[in-house]
């Protein structure tokens, strides 16, 4: 099997790339689609293909840095691997499941392998050691390997600006197969009947409804449907369990603080309890407003937050 090309990216600029990439799936979303991506949600990935994304797509100081560092983290895998790279300036497409793109960060020459290059914070090198490397990357790698049909991958990472690692992937049928599917359902029964997924639990999901729903407009008032009245008893439920599970864990620490009394520190076994006392400054702001509202006026910062509440 081999990859079509759906477009060379020779010359291209961000903004056609950027549209290319709404044509499939490529491997930066499959993280997302599978639910493994704290940073964007099912939802998000499937607003930005058909086009009706609210964020902006800015790359930040990581994704910005990750594309500055990502020729020198390629020559270095050359120089420590001995194996030579080149890049494969396209937009790969799968010749039988034409939504699965591939925009691939080098091959290696004269092997069916390829090079996806790496930088991360050395706060996240635990995710790095051994063979481990991190989940939402070795399913874009599986993707790759998937849309070329290549039988491993390589991974460079260089962590902290200071720690580089490389490691070799082999192809995972199985893996592919599950990554076929999801993606087949994804593109067939959301982006192409325009059917958006639910929202999850996400962090990402959260910033998205605040992005697509940043106010709410004044005095207006719609019927839910049905399915409203299953999460709304939903949550009563959980609501119940985590006042349970509080309570359990304030007795648990009163128990503590008890067995302390006033000693600050108390050991136990191979673990240390302390119970300090601690000096904290906060501003009263209800005397400030009422004594000199003119500084409390001038020093105010006034934000819009929509609060859930059911009654």
């Amino acid at each position: 099997m081999q990859a079509e090309v759906l477009i060379s990216t020779v010359d291209m600029s961000r903004e056609d790339w950027l549209q290319a990439r709404k044509n499939g799936i490529g491997g930066s979303d499959v993280s997302a689609i599978a639910g493994l991506n704290k940073w964007k949600s099912p939802v998000g990935v499937y607003l930005d293909k058909i086009g009706a994304s609210p964020e902006e797509d800015t790359a930040g100081e990581a994704a910005y840095w990750g594309n500055v560092m990502e020729d020198i983290v390629a020559q270095e895998f050359t120089r420590r691997s001995e194996l030579k790279v080149r890049r494969r300036n396209a937009i790969l497409r799968h010749p039988e499941y034409p939504w699965m793109l591939a925009n691939v960060d080098r091959l290696i020459v004269g092997k069916k392998e390829g090079l996806e290059c790496k930088t991360a914070s050395e706060y996240l090198k635990g995710e790095w050691e051994g063979e481990e490397i991190p989940a939402a990357y070795l399913l874009q790698i599986q993707h790759y390997m998937a849309v070329t049909g290549f039988q491993a991958w390589w991974i460079a990472v260089l962590l902290g600006g200071n720690k580089f690692h490389f490691k070799r992937i082999e192809r995972d049928e199985e893996m592919i197969q599950y990554l076929i599917e999801i993606e087949r359902d994804f593109w067939k029964n959301h982006v192409e009947k325009e059917v958006p997924p639910v929202f999850d639990g996400s962090d990402a999901s959260v910033d998205l409804l605040k992005a697509l729903y940043p106010e709410s407009k004044a005095e207006s008032e719609i019927n839910l449907p049905g399915e409203a009245e299953t999460l709304i008893e939903a949550l009563d439920a959980l609501k119940e369990e985590l006042n349970a599970t509080e309570d359990r864990k304030k007795e648990y620490e009163n128990r503590l603080k008890d067995m302390l009394k006033d000693n600050e520190t108390g050991l136990v076994s191979h673990r240390i309890v302390t119970w300090k006392s601690h000096s904290q400054n906060r501003l009263d702001t209800k005397r400030l407003k009422a004594e000199r509202p003119d500084i409390y006026e001038k020093f105010v910062k006034v934000s819009s937050v929509r609060k859930l509440t059911i009654k």
